[in-house]
Parts: C-alpha cells; structure tokens; sequence
C-alpha cells in the first residue's frame, strides 16, 4: 500500500469525524432558534436545526459554518478517486451493480427504516402527544419523506451512474480527465485558479436564486440545488486525479501541493473570513452593495482552498497506519450511515440537563462517534452487512 493512499485513507477518517462532530453540534449554536421549532407547521425548518438546546456557545457556530463551506465537497472528491479503475476494471454494468448494491439499498433502509427512528425526538420535544401512533400520523402526513444525511447516497448514486455513462460512450475520457490531473501536479497554483474559476461559474448564478442554506426536496430526495454543481464538480476533480493515479500528480508525495500545503491553509482561513463576515453582515439585514459576490467568492475560494489543504497536509504528516485511524477509515461508510439516529437522540435526552453547551456537545459527539462505530463493527460481522457497509476495505477510500 502506497504512502499517498494511507494518506488519504486518514483524511477519509478525517472528515467521516468532522460529519458526526458537525451534526452533534448544531442543537447548541448560538444562531439557533428561540424554542423548538413545529414539527409539521412549514417551512419544516427542524430539518435543518432537528433539536433546539438552550444551551449554546458561538465557538459551535463558527466550526459548524467552515464544516458547511468545505466538507461535503471534499467527501464528494474523495468518493470520485476510485471511480474509474473501478470502472476500468469491472466495466459498467458490474460497476453500475455494485454502486447499486452499496449506495442504492442503504439509502432505501435509511430512508424508510433509520430516519423516521432518528427524527421520533424531534417529535417529541414539540408534542402535545408523544406517542409513537401520533408521531407517525403525523410523520405520513408531511409533504415530503424527510431524508437527513441520506441525500449523499442517492446524489452520490447519480454521480456514479454519469460517471459509468461517460466510460460507456467515451472509454478514454478518463486518459483526458488523467492528463489534467497531471498538470495539476505540476502547477496546483494554476490548477487552483482554474478550478476555482469553473466553481464560481457554477455556484454564482444559483446563488443568486437559493439561499446556501436552502434544501428543494421531491418526496425523498432532497439536495442544496446551490451546492449541486460543486459537488459534481468535486467529485469529477476526484474522479480525474484518481485515473491518473494516487501517487503521482496532485496527490505525489513529494509535489508541490504537499510542499506548500500550510499556504493553502492561511489561503482558507482568509477565504473563510471572506465568506462568514458578509454572510454574518446579510443575516442581520446588511444590505451593502457588493456584500453577497464578496460572500459568494468567499465560498468558492474556501472551499477549495481547504480542499488543497487538507489534501496537502494529510499527505505530508499521515503516511503511516495507525490501528485506530484504519479502523475508522474502514467502518467510516457505516459511522456516516447511522451516526444521525445517535447524535438527534442523545441531543434529545440531554435536553433538560444542567450543562454547559460544550460539555453537551462533547458528549453527544464521543458518544455518536462510538456508538456509530461500534454498530457498525457489529454490522460488519454479518457477511450482507460486510458486503453493503465495506468493514474490509478491498479499495482505499472508496466511495461511500
């Protein structure tokens, strides 16, 4: 096993970490709502803040929104490496079989299994009735199956089947794809340009129509459609790196994005800055001219900034395995797929305890990350359940 690919192993470890932390604290930011917000009065909003806490610490809110401007498009990208020497190998309709297997059957269980467990105490804390039979009712009759971080799969899902259409009708677009991944590697500043440029492409116009924390949803598909474009986009910058290769290129052990991976770092941390203060300024009715382009590039450019960051870094300081770090790289699929039912349930029971927000936080994220972990491992010693959640990993970090 390459360095590189131990590397990116850790950071898919990583950022399964940053995805159950994020959602464990958002019951105590300080922009939450006043009270609970109603269970089946529109807009719905609790499926944004399921659980509202009294208890609240601004130093949640800055972590969740720089988790919200980067990760789920690096999540993207890293479930695009190993795309097309699958496809390559296996040719689409067994590719097409096995992301079907992997990303279609869970997403229909956690849809229709996990997430009306997992939404039960969001319910609750609002119900005048807080029976199961009433919570139900009231579940069916929602316009809409609420889906929780069940979207990735069925947009990840899309973005596969594309992808094995692209290998059907142009068997050498990934050699293309590979060559830009190459001078990437030689020029990451350029590359960065370039890609930032094609992001803001995308991003600017919706952006001007959809909120970022807008959600469309048709029955139980739900999408930020102003994020849509990045997230393909992500995952075809994975899917073009991976064809090249792990070792060379981009993610070369030795290359020029390693070596200058702590620029990267300072870049994200002005590009945050750029988004979250016009962001803060609009929130609170600003309305100064130029305000939503400069939050607009913002995004853009922390986005991948911290992409290139993180990448850099993890491929400077982790080569090497760690026991620990390669159990959860290898459960991470499974911690991603039922983290949610723990981190709304324990925010729910911790409702009317005497504590500090960041002592709730930490407890219901050591306790979503364990008891995810642990389920998973469970899980994974079922041969179905080995075969669905990957508790070996036969490809590091695959998609999900």
């Amino acid at each position: 096993m390459s360095k590189s690919s131990v590397a990116l192993s850790n950071l898919r470890a990583f950022a399964i970490v940053m995805v159950v932390a994020f959602h464990a604290f958002i019951a105590y930011l300080g922009s939450q709502p006043a009270a609970q917000l109603p269970f089946d009065i529109p807009p719905y909003a609790w499926r944004a803040n399921p659980i509202v806490d009294s208890a609240r610490w601004f130093g949640f809110d800055l972590f969740c929104a720089l988790q919200y401007v980067y990760l789920m498009q690096l999540l993207f990208f890293l479930s695009g490496l190993f795309v097309w020497p699958s496809l390559s190998r296996k040719g689409s309709g067994r590719f097409l079989y096995d992301r079907f297997v992997r990303l279609g059957i869970p997403f229909v269980v956690g849809l229709y299994l996990l997430m009306p467990v997992a939404f039960y105490p969001v319910y609750r804390a609002g119900a005048v009735d807080p029976s199961w039979s009433a919570f139900w009712s009231h579940w069916i009759a929602l316009p809409f199956w609420p889906s929780g971080p069940m979207w990735f799969l069925w947009v990840l899902l899309l973005f596969n089947i594309a992808a094995a259409a692209l290998f059907w009708l142009a068997p050498r677009a990934g050699e293309s794809l590979g060559r830009l991944a190459a001078k990437a590697g030689e020029h990451p500043g350029r590359a960065f340009i370039a890609f930032v440029a094609v992001s803001a492409l995308a991003y600017l116009p919706l952006s001007a129509v959809f909120a970022p924390w807008e959600w469309v949803q048709f029955g139980p598909f739900a999408v930020v459609p102003s994020f849509a474009p990045q997230y393909l986009i992500y995952f075809f910058a994975g899917l073009g790196v991976g064809a090249f290769g792990l070792d060379r290129g981009l993610l070369a052990e030795d290359g020029m994005l390693v070596q200058r991976c702590w620029h990267w770092l300072a870049g994200a941390g002005a590009a945050f800055l750029l988004w979250i203060v016009p962001t803060a300024l609009m929130v609170n009715g600003t309305t100064l001219p130029g305000l939503q382009l400069a939050a607009d590039l913002g995004f853009v450019l922390c986005g991948a900034s911290a992409c290139f960051a993180l990448l850099g870094i993890f491929l400077r300081l982790t080569r090497r395995h760690r026991p620990m770090i390669d159990s959860l790289s290898d459960h991470a699929y499974g911690i991603y797929f039922v983290h949610y039912v723990f981190v709304i349930w324990l925010q729910y029971l911790l409702l009317g305890a005497p504590l500090f927000a960041i002592a709730k936080g930490a407890i219901v994220f050591v306790g979503s990350l364990a008891l995810s972990w642990a389920t998973t491992a469970a899980v994974c010693r079922i041969p179905i359940g080995a075969r669905v959640m990957g508790g070996k990993r036969r490809e590091l970090v695959r998609a999900p």
